[in-house]
Formats: structure tokens, sequence, C-alpha cells
């Protein structure tokens, strides 16, 4: 039964509930999302209208001096007590979190996939708040896709997934999760040729667009379709995996990971993107900066991810204790808008670079191999606030003077700097693709450089290009 939930403003309360998960929500909160910047001098009695009307929508027989038991008080502010199966994302989010079999999570995920409608929130998208969740909602959407479409390559469904693996690949280019799945539905078809000639296309679209090879884990791929290794063939693998989901081994080449974020749902897609990922053990979680620590100290991991602000010690803090220790791991930050005031103090404390929150698995795992490496990864949203707290700062350790670059040299790396992708950059330069991408290669050469992040720093640094020409 459809239900008369009040004009837009009036949804967003029970929206911003809603996300909260079952967590009060302040009237404070809910006065400055709501109200972003300015709130009129009435916005309080204006939320408790909403919350009033609100609770007559919901709860229709309650009588009227009867307690409400779905939109309820919860000092200082007001709380949504619902069953998680009858908010459609929680059902959701239990549905990606769920293990089973591979028929179980076929059938799980399909029904899961089907409560979508379109983008999630999308009539509240002018609020901050509803940007980020609808972020975080969109990426478990894409697991979901994905652990549908991994189900249905251990069922033998390979053929019927290649539409839609195709349709998933072109819509989301960087997710090498998509292009695993792709190859293997072609190659279990039949189309070993296609398969090999998908993951070729991987290869050329991650360097071109971000200066990487394939993963390890397309990279193993590849070798086994070359050499027509035997668990690549159908009637092996999914018939000895029918009946329960894949066991995954964890040995001394594991990358060990602990996960910091105060956000049980931050913590939970941490856990499905890693759980799904060779090469990588989740080895402990916290729920704040000091667990964080402690953890670290009992688990020995080789990599923290860390979020920027927690309560009781914040993520920063704890970052710079573990730092301190003999022999510490490598710390990767995570932040929700890519404008905490912190970034630069973090990269001063040691970081091995920034991710957001809502970066896409592919992302995230990149940064981990990164860091591990022994390279610093920032996320593209978050270059900006970083080059301007770089800029005007000597660094001792960046490049020699750009006097021996030509003005085209000069061009590109003000490009680059700008953010452009090798494509942008030969649609402004007139110039091919190809061309593009061998001379961001011999000009990272020529300043002694290895990767196009570094090439951004040294155009800031040097002066080449200023914080507030990004974007023009």
């Amino acid at each position: 039964m459809a239900l008369d939930l009040g004009g837009q403003r009036q949804m967003a309360v029970l929206a911003r509930l809603l996300v909260a998960g079952g967590r009060a929500v302040p009237v404070s909160t809910l006065i400055d999302e709501l109200w972003p910047g300015e709130p009129p001098a009435q916005a309080l009695s204006t939320i408790q209208g909403y919350v009033s009307r609100l609770r007559r929508a919901l709860e229709p027989g309650r009588a009227p001096r009867k307690e409400a038991e779905v939109l309820v008080s919860a000092p200082p502010g007001y709380a949504l007590r619902a069953g998680a199966d009858q908010v459609d994302s929680w059902r959701f989010e239990n549905a990606v979190k769920a293990e089973g079999g591979p028929a179980e999570v076929w059938d799980l995920l399909e029904r899961a996939l089907g409560l979508w409608r379109g983008p999630a929130l999308a009539e509240f998208s002018d609020l901050s708040w509803a940007v980020t969740e609808a972020g975080r909602l969109e990426e478990l959407r894409l697991i979901a896709v994905e652990r549908r479409a991994d189900a249905g390559l251990l069922l033998g469904r390979s053929g019927a997934l290649v539409a839609d693996l195709e349709a998933h690949v072109s819509a989301h280019p960087l997710r090498e999760e998509a292009w695993r799945l792709l190859a293997l539905a072609l190659y279990r078809s039949g189309r070993q040729g296609d398969a090999l000639g998908a993951l070729r296309r991987a290869r050329t679209l991650l360097r071109e667009e971000l200066g990487l090879d394939l993963g390890a884990t397309l990279q193993r791929l590849e070798a086994d379709m070359l050499a027509h290794a035997a668990h690549l063939d159908p009637r092996h693998d999914p018939a000895a995996r029918k009946t329960a989901p894949p066991a995954r081994a964890t040995g001394p080449a594991d990358l060990r990971v602990v996960v910091a974020d105060d956000q049980a749902l931050v913590r939970t897609g941490l856990r499905v993107v890693l759980d799904s990922e060779p090469g990588f053990h989740l080895v402990g979680e916290a729920e704040d900066g000091e667990q964080a620590i402690a953890v670290v100290r009992a688990a020995s991991p080789d990599l923290v991810l860390m979020d920027i602000q927690m309560p009781r010690l914040d993520g920063l803090t704890a970052a710079r204790r573990i730092l301190a220790d003999e022999a510490p791991p490598k710390v990767i930050m995570m932040t929700t808008f890519g404008t905490d005031d912190n970034l630069y103090a973090a990269l001063r404390a040691g970081v091995s670079g920034f991710v957001l929150k809502t970066s896409a698995p592919e992302q995230l795992i990149t940064a981990m191999r990164a860091a591990q490496a022994g390279d610093a990864l920032i996320d593209p949203a978050v270059t900006t606030r970083l080059i301007a707290a770089f800029a005007g700062r000597a660094n001792p350790s960046a490049p020699p003077g750009l006097a021996g670059l030509g003005d085209t040299d000069l061009d590109l790396m003000k490009l680059v700097a700008r953010g452009l992708t090798n494509r942008q950059i030969a649609a402004t330069l007139a110039v091919t693709e190809q061309w593009v991408t061998g001379s961001v290669a011999r000009l990272l050469e020529h300043l002694g450089l290895f990767d196009r992040a570094q090439l951004v720093v040294a155009a800031y640094e040097s002066g080449l290009v200023n914080p507030g020409d990004m974007g023009r």
C-alpha cells in the first residue's frame, strides 16, 4: 500500500532516518542537513510538524496518546525502529553480505537486485548526506551484480551472462572484477580468443586512464587461459563448488589488512571487497582510534585502512601512533568527502595514501597494492585539496626545474595536472591517444618520476599550475 509521506523535505526527514539504520539522529543534525547553510528561524517547529505527520502516515491506527513505535523520539532527536525486512535498502544490504552456495547466492542476489527502481535517493541529490549514501548503495549494487555473476559462472550459466557482463564493463570500465567475470564467461563459453581480447581491452584502458597494468588477479587469469589451466574448465570448477562457497586460502604471501572505521556498514563493505580479492586477508577490525592501535599491535598487519574521523581517538592521531611504532604497517586514510583539513597533516605523518569511502573496489585494491609496494596513492577526488596544501611549500625531493622542457611538454604536463585522461588530452591537443600515452611516459622518464600522481605534484610545486587553475 502506497503511503502519503508529504512533500520533498518531509520525505527527506524519513530518508535521513532510514540512512541512519535505526540510530538516533539529533534534531540539530536534521536541521543542518535539511537546510544547509541558512536554516529558517522556525526550523525546529517545522521538523516537529514533519515528524508528527510522518507518524500518522506510518502508524495510521495508533491511538492519539499512545507512543509511536516506528518513528520514535530518541533524545536529542528521533530514530526509525523498523525490522530489517521492512526497509528495501536494509534487505538489500543483508543480501549482499549473506553467504551460501552458488545457487543460494544467485537466488538471493537476483531478488535483491530486483528491489532497485533507479538511482538511490535521486530526489535528494542536492543534499550532501544523500549523495554520500547513494554512492555507498551504488557500490554495494555493483558488488551484488558481480557476486551474482560469479555465482552464475559456478552454476554453468556462462553463455547467458556474457551480454550482461559486456554491458557491466562498458558502464564501469575501471572495475577489474567486472573484466575478470567477462573474460571467464567468454572462456567458458568456448570463446578463448574473445576472452583474451577482453583482457587486452582491460589492459589498454587501465594503462591509458590510470597508468596501471592489469592487477595480479587478471594477470594470473590471462596466464591460466593461455595455458588452458584445468581449473578454468566449467566441468571441473562448478561441480566442485555447487554446495559451498569457495574456500579462501590464506598463505604467507597474503597482504594482512586491518580495517578501522566507526561505521559497521563501511567495515562490512570493505570486508566483502577483501574477501573477494585473492591475496588479501582481513586480520582485524576496529571502531575507533584506540581500538585500531590495539588491534594493529596484536595482529601485526601489513596494512591499515583507517577512517580519518572516528570517536574517542581520531584516525590521524591513531595513524601517527601506529607509524611511530617499530616496523609499522602501511596506513591508508579513508575520507568521505575529500575535504578534510587533516589530509596534509596525515601525508606529513607518513601515511601511504588517501581514498574515498565511496571508491570502487578496484581503486581500493590498487591503493593497497601501491602502498605495499612503497608507493603513495592519492584519490583524484582529494588531489585538488592536497595540492593546494603542497603549493608554496619547498620539497627538497622535487624534480629539477622544468626549463629543459619544450612548450608541447609543458602543455601536456598542465593537462595531466588538471586531471584530464589521455583521451581528453588527445582531443584537446588534436593528436592521437597513442601519442599522448608515449609522450606521458617519456615525460615521466625525463623528470625521474614513476606515475601521474607525481607528475601532478611536480606541476604544482614547480609553479606550472596553480590550485585555482584546476578544472579550467
